[in-house]
């Protein structure tokens, strides 16, 4: 498994900065944001290092797959029980800020604001 030493998701994944971590197997580590938008703001990483999702591959199908099964229940046993949000930023247009591909499942007990603001929209 490719892990970058520089990169602190993947010094999440290895333990060596802490992390409230709610999962972990072989393939996945998911820990909550330690700036949340929403009461529940989770993280979901794979523990190989793949910058984007520009980089993935068919090799990571299983574990992308994995991550987006396993985001219910996480969102659900958190307090998301009445829906939630999976968001996957991509690079710098979709404001990427840490380059290791993470899926952050969001959500809480009131509704969340909107996705994104369309020019000319009134909120609707």
């Amino acid at each position: 498994m490719q892990q970058d030493p520089n990169c602190i998701f993947c010094k999440i994944a290895r333990g060596e900065i802490p992390s409230r971590k709610v999962y972990e197997d072989d393939g996945i580590v998911a820990f909550h944001d330690v700036n949340p938008v929403a009461p529940v703001h989770l993280l979901l990483i794979p523990r190989a290092h793949v910058p984007t999702l520009y980089e993935m591959t068919d090799a990571e199908a299983p574990v992308l797959g994995r991550m987006m099964a396993i985001a219910g229940r996480l969102a659900k046993e958190h307090g998301a029980t009445d829906g939630f949000r999976t968001i996957v930023n991509t690079g710098r247009v979709g404001r990427q800020e840490v380059m290791h591909v993470h899926i952050h499942v969001i959500g809480g007990p009131e509704p969340l604001g909107p996705m994104i603001v369309r020019k000319g929209s009134q909120g609707d």
